[in-house]
């Protein structure tokens, strides 16, 4: 059984009422919700978690090496200034699937261009929180560390 850390960065405790125009009305919770119930279909266990401090989730990232088989992970607005979580994702063996729920690319210049992409396996952005499911479905068919 894979063991999937899910990470949710800065203000994603405030989805369902944060600019519902870009990330819709699904709050983190229905997410954990959905996730938990894909991970018993996909036979995943899975660690839910959301910060709003950088350090925490780098912390949580650290701890990856010894406590999940892959990382799921929606940096929020820390996709665009975190060096600290790029490097701590480096040091990362399995795969990291970067998570966003709204398309970044179609995005205003402060919110196009993710810094933690350059260290992730994979990227799925703009399909609302049905990502994270893309997200689990695709590490069952991706080859974890050793």
């Amino acid at each position: 059984m894979k063991r999937v850390m899910i990470l949710n960065g800065p203000n994603l405790n405030l989805l369902g009422v944060r600019e519902p125009h870009i990330y819709g009305t699904t709050t983190l919770a229905q997410i954990r919700e959905a996730c938990e119930r894909e991970a018993a279909k996909l036979a995943l266990t899975i660690s839910f978690h959301q910060s709003n401090h950088e350090g925490e989730l780098v912390d949580l990232i650290q701890s990856a090496r010894q406590n999940a088989d892959a990382i799921i992970i929606n940096p929020a607005a820390y996709s665009f200034t975190s060096i600290a979580m790029v490097d701590a994702i480096k040091a990362f063996d399995g795969p990291v699937i970067e998570v966003h729920v709204s398309n970044i690319h179609a995005r205003d210049e402060h919110h196009r261009h993710s810094k933690i992409s350059h260290a992730a396996t994979g990227v799925i952005c703009g399909l609302g929180p049905h990502g994270y499911i893309a997200a689990m479905r695709a590490l069952t068919e991706m080859p974890t560390k050793s």
